[in-house]
C-alpha cells in the first residue's frame, strides 16, 4: 500500500461486474476474490472497499470513505452530503438508466398516482417513495421491502415501487407501470473533506476523467486506411460517419493515410464501401478511452 491512499468503494451486487470492467477500461485493474470484500488493484494508492450500493453514499457521508461509485438513486434515498464528481452512464444489464417505477397488478383500479391515497406501498426505496408522495400531496403508507417485491401485490400491498431497466420482469409478473419516480445512473461521489484535500482531489479528478473517457469509447473503434488522395472528398461525402478524420501524407504524393473513430455497429457496412472507393490496408482497432 502506498504512503498516501484514497479510500474508494465499488458497489457490491448487480453493478459490481460492470463497474470492475469499466475501471479496467479506465486503467485500474481491480482484483476481486470470491469471498473477499477488500479488492486489490494495480494502483497502490487505492484502498478499495466492496460495499452494497445502498450503503456507499452513507459511508462516504460519514467520512469512512473518501469516494465511491453508487447509483444516484441511493445517494438520493440516503440524503447524503456528497460531492458529485461525475455521472457514469452505464448500468447492470443495458446502457439504459435504472428507473424507480410505481407498479400495480394489470387489473388494479389504480390508474394514476392520486389513486394511491390511503393505500399501502412496499419498496426498498422508502425515502424515494416518501419524497415522491409528499411532492404530489398524496397520503399513503410506505413499508420497507427486502426484495422480491413483485410477489406482494395485490395480496399484501396495493402497489410497489421497484427498480427496472427494461421492464421485462414487470411484464412477466403481469404488472403495470403507473408512473416513474426517478431515473438513475451510477455516479462517482466524494466526501466534502476528501475534495478539500489537494492530493485526494487531484487523484479523484484523474479517476473521474479516465472513467468518463472509457465510457466515451464504449461502442466505438478506430479505423485507419490508405487512400488515393483524389478520393478523399468522395469518401467523406458518401460516408458521413467518417467525420473529421486525421489525414497524413504518405511517401507517395498521390496517397494519404486516413484515420478516424467510428461506431462499431457501422463497420461491417462501411468497409466494403471503402474498398469499392479505392481504400487499401484497412485496419480496425479497439479503443479503451476517448478523451475529448
Amino acid at each position: 500500500m502506498s504512503e498516501r491512499t484514497l479510500k474508494i468503494a465499488i458497489p457490491k451486487g448487480s453493478l459490481e461486474a460492470p463497474t470492475v470492467e469499466l475501471l479496467a477500461k479506465a486503467g485500474y485493474e481491480v482484483y476481486v476474490s470470491s469471498r473477499g470484500l477488500r479488492p486489490t488493484s494495480n494502483d497502490p494508492e487505492l484502498d478499495i472497499y466492496l460495499i452494497r450500493a445502498q450503503e456507499v453514499g452513507r459511508y462516504i457521508d460519514q467520512g469512512f470513505l473518501d469516494c465511491g461509485i453508487t447509483g444516484y438513486d441511493w445517494a438520493y434515498e440516503n440524503g447524503a452530503d456528497l460531492v458529485d464528481l461525475a455521472e457514469l452512464p452505464y448500468s447492470r444489464a443495458t446502457n439504459r438508466p435504472t428507473r424507480w417505477v410505481l407498479v400495480v397488478p394489470e387489473d388494479s383500479p389504480i390508474r394514476k398516482p392520486e389513486d394511491l391515497e390511503g393505500k399501502r406501498i412496499a419498496t426498498e426505496g422508502v425515502g424515494i417513495t416518501n419524497r415522491y408522495l409528499a411532492a404530489k400531496g398524496i397520503n399513503a403508507e410506505v413499508e420497507f421491502s427486502w426484495g422480491a417485491t413483485e410477489v406482494k401485490v395485490p395480496d399484501l400491498v396495493d402497489a410497489i415501487v421497484d427498480v427496472t431497466e427494461t421492464g421485462s420482469s414487470i411484464k412477466a409478473n403481469k404488472l403495470r407501470i403507473v408512473d416513474t419516480l426517478l431515473t438513475s445512473f451510477p455516479h462517482f461521489y466524494a466526501s466534502p473533506s476528501a475534495v478539500a484535500d489537494p492530493w485526494k482531489k487531484k487523484k479523484m479528478d484523474c479517476i473521474a476523467l479516465l472513467l468518463k473517457a472509457a465510457l466515451l469509447a464504449r461502442g466505438k473503434v478506430g479505423l485507419k486506411m490508405n487512400l488515393p488522395k483524389d478520393k478523399l472528398s468522395l469518401i467523406t461525402e458518401k460516408l458521413p460517419s467518417l467525420r473529421r478524420p486525421t489525414i497524413s501524407q504518405l511517401t507517395d504524393e498521390n496517397w494519404i493515410a486516413v484515420e478516424t473513430v467510428i461506431d462499431e455497429t457501422v463497420v461491417r457496412d462501411i468497409i466494403p464501401e471503402l474498398i469499392a472507393l479505392g481504400a487499401e490496408g484497412i485496419i480496425e482497432y479497439p479503443l479503451n478511452k476517448i478523451v475529448p
